[in-house]
């Protein structure tokens, strides 16, 4: 392939993952509602109508936050269980995965709160089905560690776990606000988050 069409692929590629990731901040502040294509364009330096040759409208944008951050999550958590061979190994690590994408994405997860709906059936399907595959994860190393409990036991513990974490975007801008380190906010997390799950 020419060194000029490598560049444009690149660049393009570039630009895609820009808008994927200043959609999912303005859409965290204001809503899916709330932001137009001129926003998203504005936002990467490029104009409303330009957004169009990298997606085919605004729900396809956050599909695609929506369905890349499940895959992401899925895909990370199986690799996380594969690196342990004990099962309270793995569930400490996949605590510390899903703490770490919890710091590290708080604009996704008010995102997926908050707009979840105003998916295409299609890409809403597509997500429910990644995340039902990570849950998955969770339970098989649930169900080593507790032997004796329920299917359902094990679901409500790690959704409540997942609930737990996930808070973080709510709660880490008064941890900031308050000049609380963000190490002390990943380890307060991960102890309640095991603790929680052990009870």
């Amino acid at each position: 392939m020419p060194r000029g069409a490598t560049e444009r692929r690149r660049a393009k590629s570039d630009r895609q993952a820009a808008l994927v990731r200043e959609a999912a901040r303005l859409f965290a502040d204001r809503g899916f509602s709330g932001v137009s294509l001129e926003d998203l364009g504005a936002a990467v330096g490029v104009s409303g109508p330009a957004v169009y040759r990298h997606f085919a409208n605004k729900q396809a944008l956050l599909g695609a936050i929506l369905i890349g951050v499940s895959e992401g999550l899925r895909d990370g958590g199986r690799a996380v269980v594969a690196q342990h061979d004990e099962a309270r190994r793995q569930l400490d690590a996949l605590v510390d995965f899903h703490v770490d994408f919890a710091l590290d994405e708080p604009d996704v997860i008010r995102v997926q709160d908050r707009d979840l709906a105003s998916l295409s059936d299609r890409d809403r399907s597509q997500v429910r089905h990644l995340q039902r595959e990570y849950i998955d994860t969770w339970i098989g190393v649930l169900r080593e560690v507790h032997p004796g409990r329920s299917e359902g036991d094990l679901r409500v513990r790690a959704h409540a776990c997942f609930g737990l974490i996930n808070s973080t975007p709510y709660s880490l801008r008064a941890s900031r606000a308050a000049s609380v380190d963000d190490a002390v906010v990943r380890d307060v997390l991960h102890d309640m988050a095991i603790a929680a799950l052990s009870a």
